[in-house]
């Protein structure tokens, strides 16, 4: 039986669907599964049962599931890069988490969940996962948040008896349509060239970048949730691993993919970045993945232009969810 976190959003109903695909369909769900916009993420999900986050560890106790969970996927989190509030950060996504893996520590249960890439900050330590989150300053609190809960794991000594986590890089695919203003670039790319015919790009502030020319390890989900499926047969190498590309692509790369996935052609202008996210603007990120290729994981990732092909002509163009 497996307990997959954050369930009805993006990445974890991608995931579970995922599972369903290879046949695995004893799967507790957690979520807030109120929100009608998230609806159609977990309605087609075989799962055993869903429950409320604020219900989920008091549901564990009982017998019904006492002995039976051999692994926790906990993707659920608070997501939003622009939120300034770090109480929620700190409830959602520290403290929570320190309750799944100690669930998963005195239970036996293996645990796999998700870190971020905002979590190396301004980048000038690099994206290598063997750098220390000690060493690391985040941009916002939402990447200090992530920090904090990888610094935390890496100093208990009751571990669960496996646990990995993975830290996302910029991921884009199918089930995120509920996201608005944090939703991929792909999608807002998809959606302004639908209505205008042309798509808006930030304009650089930073000497040595020119417009468009930001870069980012962009991620296809399918790739993410592969992994995962991977990662929960195999158990490579326990603690903290990039799960990006390792080859860092423009912005205006990924937009001349999405017109030519729409057969259109390019038309693009360049507007200034908000104030409000302009100071902790990435510019660029490129997982290391020595780490990861050490795992033998052998499945090639999508290219940008392979994943930006899918995503919009299997899913966008029609609004399909996986």
């Amino acid at each position: 039986m497996i307990v997959l976190t954050g369930a009805a959003g993006f990445i974890g109903s991608y995931v579970a669907r995922k599972l369903n695909s290879y046949g695995i369909t004893d799967l507790v769900l957690v979520d807030d599964f109120t929100q009608e916009n998230k609806i159609a993420n977990f309605a087609a999900i075989d799962a055993l049962a869903r429950v409320d986050r604020t219900m989920l560890f008091e549901t564990l106790r009982s017998l019904e599931y006492q002995g039976k969970i051999d692994a926790f996927i906990h993707l659920g989190a608070r997501t939003d890069t622009t939120e300034q509030n770090t109480q929620i950060f700190d409830e959602l996504n520290v403290q929570y988490s320190q309750k799944v893996w100690q669930y998963c520590a005195e239970n036996n249960v293996a645990l796999i969940y998700a870190s971020s890439a905002a979590t190396y900050g301004d980048g000038s330590k690099g994206y290598d996962d063997h750098t220390l989150p000690a060493e690391l300053q985040p941009l916002n609190p939402y990447g200090r948040s992530k920090n904090d809960f990888d610094r935390w794991a890496l100093e208990q000594t009751e571990t669960p008896p496996y646990w990995l986590g993975l830290k996302f890089f910029n991921v884009y695919g199918p089930n995120e349509y509920h996201k608005g203003r944090m939703a991929s670039v792909v999608f807002h790319a998809f959606n302004q060239i639908r209505e205008t015919g042309k798509m808006r790009l930030f304009r650089s502030h930073k000497e040595g970048y020119k417009d468009g020319e930001q870069k980012r390890d962009f991620i296809f989900v399918d790739d993410i949730a592969e992994y995962i499926w991977f990662a929960y047969k195999c158990q490579p190498q326990a603690g903290l691993l990039n799960m990006g590309t390792g080859e860092a692509r423009s912005f205006l790369d990924l937009v001349h993919a999405v017109f030519k996935a729409m057969d259109r052609e390019p038309q693009i202008e360049f507007i200034d970045t908000p104030e409000d996210i302009r100071d902790s603007y990435q510019y660029f990120t490129e997982a290391e993945t020595a780490k990861l290729k050490a795992t033998e994981y052998n499945r090639p990732f999508h290219s940008l232009e392979e994943g930006v092909e899918k995503y919009v002509k299997q899913y966008l163009i029609e609004g399909k969810h996986y």
